[in-house]
C-alpha cells in the first residue's frame, strides 16, 4: 500500500533516529503525539514498520552488543603523598566520562565491536557533555534517555598516591528513571543483538524486565554486579528463573549473589560458581584483582593469572576486562581465550590515568598477551 506524504516523512525520521520518543517525532514533524501514534499504526498496517517499537530491519547483523546501565561523570581525586585520614591531603583532581555500562561500551567500541548504550542522563550540561564524549568514542547513544528533572549521575573516587582506591561515592539516583516502561520502549534496540550487558546500577524491577526482553530477542545477557549491594539485585530474578547467560562478579559480589560468605580461594570460588551455575547461569567469571580470575563454565574451571602491570590508576580495570571479554565473544572467540584478552585489557588500563585507556586496541591486547 502506498504511503502518504506525512507517513513517508515520519518513516524517514524513524530511520534516522529509530529510538526517538513519540514526543520527539511529533516535535520534528510539527505535529502531536496522538497524530504520530495514528501514523505509526498505519505504517505497521502497511508493513513499513515491524511493530510499535519502531522496529526496523537490523543494520550490521550479528556481533552488535547492547550495554544497559550506568553512565555518569567521574570525578577522581588522587593524593600526591601517602593519604592521611581525617584531614586535607594535597592532590590533583580530574573529571571525565564514566559509569560502568558507559565505560564497557566505550571499551567495546575501541576494540571494534558495534555497540549501543541504553542509559539515562539529565537534561543538563553534564549529561550533554557525557553523551558527546561517548558518541565521539564510537558508541551509539541514541537509546539513552534524556530525562527531565533528573540530575546526571556522578562517581567521585579518592585514590592514594599509588593509584589504589581509598573510597568512592556513587550518586546514581538518575538510574531510577530507567524503568521497565522505558526499557520496553527501547526493546527494538535488543533485536539482533549478539550480546546484552546489564550492570547492577539497574533497579531490581528493570533488571528483571531486561532479562525477559533479552530472552524474547534471543540475546544472551552478561550481568556485571558493579558493587556488593547492587549484586543482590539479581537474586529475585534468579529465584524467578530469569537467569543471565554469564555473571562477572568479584569475590565479595559473588558472596552477595549467593547470600553467604565465599572464601577467596580457588576451591571456595569454584564451589560458589558451581552453585550459580546450578541455578541456570552458564558462565561465571570471578575477578580476583592481583590474584587473577576464575572462569567456571561447561568446559570446566580455569584459573587465570593477572598480567604484570605498573599501576597508575585501577579505576576502570574491571570495565576494560568485561569490554574485551565481550568483544572477543562477539567475534566468536571461546570464553577462556576471551577471558585472557580481558586480563590484557585490564593490564593496559591500570597503566593509564584514564578509566578507558586511549591505548586500548586489538593490536595492543595482542602485543600484551605475546609479551606475557
Amino acid at each position: 500500500m502506498p504511503l502518504t506524504e506525512t507517513e513517508s516523512a515520519l518513516l524517514a525520521l524513524i530511520r534516522e533516529t529509530p529510538l526517538a520518543t513519540p514526543e520527539e517525532l511529533a516535535r520534528r514533524l510539527g505535529s502531536t503525539r496522538a497524530s504520530v501514534n495514528v501514523h505509526v499504526s498505519n505504517l505497521v498496517r502497511k508493513g513499513a514498520l515491524l511493530g510499535r517499537g519502531y522496529v526496523l530491519p537490523v543494520q550490521g547483523g550479528p556481533g552488535r552488543v547492547v550495554v544497559v546501565g550506568g553512565a555518569n561523570v567521574d570525578v577522581k581525586a588522587r593524593t600526591l603523598h601517602a593519604a592521611v585520614p581525617g584531614t586535607s591531603n594535597p592532590g590533583v583532581t580530574v573529571q571525565a566520562a564514566g559509569g560502568v555500562a558507559r565505560n564497557v561500551a566505550e571499551n567495546l567500541a575501541r576494540l571494534g565491536a558495534p555497540v549501543s548504550l541504553i542509559s539515562v542522563v539529565g537534561r543538563d550540561a553534564l549529561g550533554e557533555g557525557l553523551l558527546r564524549a561517548t558518541e565521539a568514542a564510537g558508541v551509539d547513544v541514541r537509546p539513552v534517555l534524556r530525562a527531565a528533572g533528573v540530575t546526571t549521575g556522578t562517581y567521585t573516587a579518592v585514590l592514594d598516591a599509588s593509584g589504589e582506591l581509598l573510597v568512592a561515592v556513587a550518586a546514581m539516583e538518575a538510574m531510577e528513571a530507567l524503568t521497565p516502561a522505558v526499557l520496553q520502549e527501547r526493546r527494538g534496540a535488543l533485536r539482533g543483538a549478539a550480546w546484552v550487558v546489564a550492570d547492577g546500577n539497574l533497579p531490581e524491577g528493570s533488571l528483571a524486565h531486561l532479562l525477559s526482553l533479552a530472552a524474547e530477542a534471543g540475546a544472551p545477557v552478561v550481568f556485571e554486579p558493579v558493587s556488593v549491594p547492587k549484586a543482590a539485585r539479581l537474586r529475585p530474578a534468579l529465584a524467578a528463573g530469569l537467569c543471565p547467560f554469564a555473571v562477572t562478579p568479584n569475590v565479595p559480589e559473588l558472596a552477595a549473589l549467593l547470600g553467604r560468605d565465599v572464601p577467596d580461594t580457588l576451591e571456595g570460588v569454584s564451589v560458589a560458581a558451581a552453585e550459580l551455575r546450578a541455578l541456570g547461569v552458564t558462565l561465571v567469571w570471578v575477578r580476583r584483582g592481583a590474584s587473577g580470575s576464575v572462569l567456571s563454565g561447561p568446559d570446566g574451571v580455569h584459573e587465570l593469572p593477572a598480567l604484570p602491570a605498573t599501576v597508575r590508576d585501577v579505576t576502570g580495570a574491571g570495565d576494560a576486562m568485561l569490554g574485551a571479554f565481550l568483544a572477543a565473544l562477539a567475534s566468536g572467540v571461546r570464553p577462556l581465550e576471551a577471558a585472557r584478552r580481558g586480563h590484557a585489557a585490564a593490564a593496559i588500563t591500570i597503566e593509564s590515568d584514564h578509566a578507558v585507556s586511549p591505548a586500548l586496541s586489538p593490536a595492543a591486547i595482542t602485543a600484551r598477551l605475546e609479551g606475557a
